[in-house]
């Protein structure tokens, strides 16, 4: 079935490739056409050269043979540059370079000295060379303006005397206008340039419609000893490529039309086959059905005596066919409170009144159980066909009104639990002004009218707009397709309501057949207080955070400042016990009160930081230093790394970027981290030569983000796989006076700053030989 589909591809591929190939062929062709354009403009343009040239060396002939005077030189002169627009000017010049006579304009004296200097150098070459020589001025590269003359010196010799020049100036317009044939100039840009590429005459195509559309051919061009260039291009032409061909597209749309037949032919085809495989399941169910049938048949004559009952009407009614064929009514199934009802049945049934729709009867089995039933009746005809009685087929109803009465009290209790919701529930069709559907909470918020129900859906649409900055994500969704998209979700407050909602909209097709929305609102305001207390408490657990670790370090605080306070006592005890005895001078007293000043800043300086490290204050993100950061955490963490033996070092990488934090969060992670360090270590009792923390800050590029990392490097025991598992978990701790919240809060702190925290061990050889903790922030862009 694939095979039409994939000769068609190839022959699209065939003709793509049939295109390309004559786009190739056709360029080919061009550029030949060009090529050819421009050898022909180049002989054109010596040709009448070479003939101007023979002209004029039979004027100078004439000359030194003293055929032609000054006068018939003037009007010979004259007649040749009226003849010849190219020509501009002719001049007779002696051997003393004197201008004997000129007619047009000739160029021989100039203010531009090289161009002066050229022109006496072309005179005596057409003099030493006695031959004609063509000069084309050379530009001055600090002025390059392009010289638009050429000048051809014939010289004049009598009996090998030198005798002057004849000077004949072209001017390369004219010449360019008059020399290069119309076909050609016409359907191509032909331009003279000299050798320093600087145009002398022509036309310049200065803009390509496409760069693969031009095709440009150059070749060089000497007379004499003079070089130009003759540069030709085509003219752009707004036909494009072979992509661009009106006939390609037309194949290409006829193969796509002629593959999506072939497509559709092909799925028309499967589905038939489809349905033609189902209509053989389904005969063959029907066969099934009607060998294994469970539709009681029964038969009855013109008397109602029972004639025929089928094995599914015995087990419908509980009683055998011996004990049911033969029998008159009333029948052993019929109930003794229906009996009266179901005889005037019987009789209607026998004068052949019948309700196509059949008449829905109970029956009594044999065990005494009632079921109901539904009863067609239909003439009962033989082979000949004549009537010889009648025909009911009986079905079992008792389950079908057991479960319409269930999916009636089902409707009841979904009707009841939709107005019991604390949610308002609306559906309205689109572009509709009627509301299909509204629960109790929403008649309460809102009212009946649909007016509340368009309110959330603008409110919720203006969320969504400025999420996605305008785009509609349902645009170009085709309708049918609508009732099957995501639902979309926002979160508005609505002032009239003095609420917080949550609405959710979707479409779904009404049970008319009609578009409609359904919009769920939830009040969430109670939710939103909740977030607004989870932050004010994140805020109050990092503050207490930082008061527990300064509980922990106080015995080491306490050490440290027992140093500088027992200092200043004894500095205060000598100058004391030294004033008394009188043996203290000036400079002693000043120098003892200097050391004791010093020694009281540096306990102001430990109180300092704790006060401010402790002090609860709102989180503020601001361009901070790394190095600063670093320094005002090592101050504090060195006293409780001290107090465990610990040796610290520690390195920050120069130079680094400016990092967006709250300082005081990330040096409460820093100094929570440092002490875990030192407790891991302590805890693996090891010895001294191996009691190291290490902290190194460093930048690198993680998931594609320029970021700094800290890491925190210790000789501890290192993390087993259940520790590891429930290492961030809340009041989870491995120490027996942890609250286990440190790790939680600094993995909050360093996520809420856009970053992550890592945990690994660092192994030597298969042996833990410590941890490493580590997390890294984004680089303030």
């Amino acid at each position: 079935m694939l095979a039409p589909v994939g000769a068609v591809l190839l022959f699209l591929m065939s003709v793509v490739a049939a295109l390309f190939f004559l786009h190739l062929d056709e360029t080919e062709r061009e550029q030949q056409a060009v090529r050819r354009g421009v050898e022909y403009a180049q002989q054109s343009l010596r040709l009448r050269l070479l003939e101007r040239q023979e002209q004029l060396v039979r004027m100078a002939r004439e000359l030194t043979n003293q055929e032609l005077g000054t006068a018939d030189f003037s009007t010979r002169a004259l007649t040749m540059v009226q003849q010849y627009p190219e020509l501009q000017g002719l001049a007779w010049v002696d051997e003393q370079w004197s201008v004997k006579h000129a007619v047009g304009s000739v160029m021989l004296d100039s203010q531009d000295s090289a161009l002066h200097q050229q022109i006496v150098e072309s005179m005596k070459q057409a003099q030493q060379s006695q031959q004609p020589v063509y000069m084309l001025p050379q530009t001055n590269p600090t002025n390059p303006i392009a010289v638009r003359f050429l000048q051809l010196y014939i010289p004049l010799f009598v009996h090998d005397r030198f005798m002057g020049v004849l000077l004949a100036e072209y001017a390369m317009g004219a010449l360019y206008l008059y020399g290069i044939p119309n076909e050609v100039s016409s359907r191509y840009a032909i331009a003279l340039y000299d050798t320093q590429n600087h145009l002398l005459a022509g036309n310049v195509v200065s803009k390509i419609v496409s760069p693969r559309h031009a095709h440009i051919h150059s070749m060089r061009m000497s007379i004499m000893d003079e070089n130009w260039v003759i540069h030709g291009q085509m003219y752009p032409s707004t036909r494009g490529g072979a992509f661009d061909n009106g006939l390609f597209w037309l194949v290409v749309s006829l193969t796509l039309l002629t593959a999506w037949m072939l497509i559709a032919n092909w799925r028309h085809t499967r589905k038939r086959m489809q349905t033609q495989q189902v209509l053989e399941q389904e005969t063959t169910f029907r066969r099934a059905m009607e060998n294994s049938i469970l539709t009681g048949m029964r038969a009855m004559d013109f008397q109602g005596r029972i004639t025929y009952v089928n094995a599914a009407f015995c087990q419908m009614t509980g009683w055998n066919e011996s004990e049911l064929i033969g029998k008159l009514p009333p029948f052993p199934y019929w109930p003794e409170t229906d009996r009266q009802h179901l005889h005037q049945l019987l009789s209607d049934e026998l004068n052949g009144i019948t309700n196509p729709s059949g008449i829905q009867v109970r029956i009594k089995r044999k065990d005494g159980v009632l079921i109901d039933t539904r009863l067609y009746i239909s003439p009962l005809v033989d082979a000949t066909g004549k009537q010889t009685g009648w025909m009911a087929s009986m079905t079992d109803i008792t389950e079908p009104n057991r479960v319409r009465d269930q999916l009636a009290a089902s409707h009841q209790r979904f009707t009841t639990v939709l107005e019991a919701l604390d949610a308002s529930i609306s559906v309205a069709p689109l572009g509709g002004s009627e509301i299909l559907f509204a629960n109790k909470m929403y008649r309460q918020w809102f009212g009946s009218d649909v007016d509340g129900h368009l309110q959330l859906i603008v409110q919720a649409g203006s969320v969504h707009d400025e999420a996605t900055d305008h785009i509609d994500s349902l645009a170009g969704l085709p309708i049918a397709d609508l009732p099957d998209s995501e639902s979309g979700d926002a979160e508005i407050f609505v002032p009239a309501l003095n609420k917080w909602l949550e609405v959710r909209s979707r479409y779904l097709s009404w049970v008319d057949g009609r578009l409609a929305q359904m919009v769920i609102a939830t009040d969430i305001t109670a939710r939103h207080l909740s977030e607004e207390q989870a932050a004010i408490q994140t805020e109050r657990a990092q503050t207490a955070s930082r008061l527990i670790t300064m509980g922990e370090m106080a015995s080491s605080v306490a050490h440290e400042l027992n140093q500088p306070l027992t200092a200043i006592n004894n500095y205060c005890n000598g100058m004391i016990l030294r004033i008394k005895n009188d043996q203290i001078n000036q400079e002693d007293l000043l120098n003892a009160l200097q050391k004791t000043a010093r020694q009281a800043q540096r306990a102001g300086q430990i109180i300092l930081r704790i006060r401010s490290f402790v002090k609860r204050s709102e989180p503020n993100r601001t361009p901070s230093e790394v190095a600063i950061l670093v320094s005002e955490a090592i101050e504090l963490a060195e006293i409780e790394l001290r107090r465990f033996n610990v040796r610290f070092n520690h390195y920050v990488a120069a130079r680094l970027p400016l990092l967006m934090v709250d300082p005081i969060l990330i040096e409460q992670v820093l100094i929570n981290l440092l002490r875990n360090a030192a407790q891991s270590i302590n805890m693996a009792n090891r010895p001294r030569s191996q009691r190291n923390v290490e902290l190194r800050v460093l930048p690198k590029c993680i998931e594609g983000k320029k970021v700094v990392e800290f890491a925190v490097h210790d000789t501890g025991e290192g993390l087993s796989p259940e520790v590891q598992e429930r290492l961030y978990e809340a009041f989870y701790s491995t120490k027996a006076d942890g609250m286990g919240i440190g790790l939680s809060l600094c993995r909050s702190i360093i996520e809420s700053h856009r970053g992550r925290m890592n945990a690994e061990n660092l192994y030597n050889g298969t042996d833990i030989s410590g941890c490493r903790f580590s997390f890294w922030i984004p680089i303030l862009a």
